[in-house]
């Protein structure tokens, strides 16, 4: 046990926040600390980061807070660099164990300082600069790459994604995985806790609950707790009811009052049980079904052009009904331009696209949420819908987590969170059959951001949308259309297992997901249909045996395509860890590597850009098969 906290009690100003909870960290451990709002999490950070002490207990049993040896704590604090005028290199290398220039520790803690500083985003060349001449989410970047080198024994972080893009959190994620010491992290990512944390701390009613797994596991596993929970009050009341009841039957009675004190009593050492918490999160169990089913084909857009005065990019694509779409890349690529163009809210600047039959779409984003009435939810919900009673209002409205006398607030009141909220509430209940959203969670809390991912999995109809939430875009997409570069890629699996195939490219950009055995099954499982007379091999129609032997050709073609772009990304990855081990690397001054890795990197794009082609091909047999 590195660190143990047993029967803590935590009352800053006098304010109870932690009362008798027990907390450990066991070696390594990534530890995730979750709660509502105020239940303690940064102020359990700073009991372990010494900040604060536990409160005088004359009851309990030694100091409260036990450690197996000496360790050293480190925590990120806001304005690290106050008043410093001193540049980033001069910063980072004070804090190096080693002051002589040529020793190999040196050599080593700075190739580690490049990579953390490259890492987070930064250009090698900014090292140079002073340090007021970078913002203050930058600074607290760099105060972390400075914590990061200093490897203490427990590495405290307080919402550490808040400053990152999504590369540079993504990079970091990789970099605490294999961060050798112990990590307690407080985050709103859920994202990000689900691919660090192997445990999760929550805290609860001034308790700490311990569970074994990421964020995900949590919740499972809490939802469990919570039902076993709320079964053993339930027992509880039914029993003591039970009790009750008998000792007021027979308590008056002479020949029975012996046995009414035996129940009183038996009643009295009943042990009592707390009633848990309900959960803030509101989870569907039902289908939210469209009003109309609408076409098979839900979009179709065939060289089409978006942007204002200029092109942003071009793409052909087809949406069939019933798909969950993400739309994800960098600022500026035009995500919200294509969903305003879809909406019919910008024109398109050439090429041409058309909904299908009977397709109802729900568009959503930050404007939509910018309403502003007097009236209170319910009278603004019944309102729009006014063939709902007052009842099915309020249970609708409950549903989206606007519960008792929040369904008597005033819209104008809400906060923007709760008005996207309200405004997702009345898409939802309209029933179209084509959602397009924009940042639908965007300024939400985790319940209410769990309730409408809960929502959108329920909803049968078709989604198409942006987030920069990942954990959100993990719930709700079953498949993705990523903008870069000024081109647009179909990747037909969630986005989990498209970050499971990034980082099994060595963290390069290149989106390519190679078409693996495991992806071939489950497309393969997709497209599979039952039929009685399937295995009477004479009886299938030429047409169908002459669509299996395309499907086999482009299939083999794939693979090739896809084995060559493997083998140009494999001597690439190689080339690098060599180069990058190098001393001229980090001198600037190997150009010969430099030049033969780009070139590696270039025939890499080339074959996947093959590849890409080959699987584009292969889709378009699949769907001429199926019809």
């Amino acid at each position: 046990m590195l660190y143990q906290v047993m029967d803590g009690s935590v009352s800053p100003g006098g304010h109870p926040v932690l009362s008798h909870f027990d907390f450990e960290i066991k070696g390594c451990e990534k530890i995730a600390v979750v709660g509502r709002n105020g239940a303690g999490k940064t102020t359990l950070l700073r009991v372990l980061a010494g900040e604060l002490a536990l409160d005088r207990d004359d009851k309990r049993n030694g100091p409260g807070i036990a450690t197996s040896r000496k360790v050293s704590v480190g925590m990120l604090h806001q304005q690290a660099f106050a008043g410093s005028c001193r540049t980033v290199e001069e910063e980072l290398l004070e804090a190096c164990p080693c002051k002589d220039t040529f020793d190999p520790q040196r050599f080593a803690y700075e190739q580690e300082y490049d990579r953390l500083f490259t890492g987070f985003g930064f250009a090698k060349e900014d090292k140079h600069k002073r340090l007021t001449d970078f913002s203050g989410g930058e600074q607290t970047k760099i105060a972390l790459i400075r914590l990061l080198l200093a490897k203490p024994d427990i590495l405290l972080l307080d919402e550490p994604t808040n400053h990152l893009d999504e590369a540079s959190a993504q990079w970091l994620e990789q970099y605490l995985k294999t961060y050798g010491q112990a990590v307690v992290m407080v985050s709103h990512d859920r994202f990000f806790l689900d691919q660090v944390a192997q445990v999760v701390y929550e805290l609860e009613g001034g308790k700490a609950f311990r569970y074994v797994g990421g964020y995900t596991q949590f919740r499972q596993e809490k939802q469990k707790r919570f039902a076993l929970m709320q079964k053993a009050w339930e027992r509880q009341q039914q029993e003591s009811a039970r009790l009750e009841a008998l000792v007021e039957r027979f308590k008056h009675k002479p020949t029975k009052a012996s046995f009414a004190r035996a129940k009183k009593k038996q009643k009295e050492r009943m042990g009592h049980v707390e009633r848990p918490l309900k959960e803030e999160a509101h989870l569907f169990t039902g289908e939210i079904r469209p009003a109309v089913l609408g076409g098979k084909w839900v979009m179709e857009a065939e060289h089409l052009k978006i942007g204002y005065q200029t092109p942003l990019l071009e793409l052909s694509l087809r949406i069939r009904r019933g798909q969950k779409i993400g739309l994800i890349g960098p600022n500026g690529v035009g995500k919200t331009t294509f969903l305003k163009t879809i909406a019919g809210l910008l024109p398109a600047l050439a090429g041409k696209w058309h909904l299908g039959n009977h397709i109802t779409v729900g568009y959503f984003d930050q404007l939509s949420a910018q309403i502003q009435s007097e009236k209170t939810v319910i009278e603004h919900f019944c309102g729009l819908f006014p063939s709902l009673t007052e009842k099915e209002a309020r249970d609708t409205l409950g549903a989206y987590l606007f519960r008792g006398r929040e369904a008597s607030r005033r819209v104008s009141d809400l906060s923007g969170g709760e008005k996207s909220r309200l405004v997702l509430a009345e898409l939802l209940q309209s029933r179209p059959n084509f959602l397009i959203l924009d940042e639908p969670t965007n300024h939400m809390d985790i319940p209410a951001k769990e309730t409408l991912e809960s929502a959108f999995q329920a909803y049968t109809g078709t989604i198409l949308f942006v987030s920069h939430d990942r954990y959100f875009i993990q719930q709700v997409a079953q498949s993705l259309l990523i903008f870069q570069e000024g081109q647009a890629f179909y990747y037909p699996f969630g986005y989990g297992h498209y970050q499971s195939q990034i980082q099994k490219k060595a963290y390069t950009k290149a989106m390519g997901a190679q078409m693996r055995a495991e992806d071939q099954a489950l497309v393969a499982s997709l497209r599979a249909v039952p039929r009685a007379e399937r295995h009477r091999l004479r009886e299938i129609p030429t047409e169908e045996a002459y669509g299996e032997w395309k499907l086999r050709v482009a299939l083999e073609q794939a693979k090739a395509a896809g084995g060559q772009y493997e083998e140009w990304e494999k001597q690439a990855g190689a080339l690098l860890c060599q180069w990058q081990s190098s001393e001229g690397f980090w001198k600037g001054e190997d150009w010969e590597n430099q030049k033969k890795y780009e070139d590696l990197r270039r025939k890499a794009g080339e074959a996947w850009r093959q590849w890409h082609e080959c699987c584009l091909a292969w889709g378009d047999i699949c769907q001429e098969t199926s019809r």
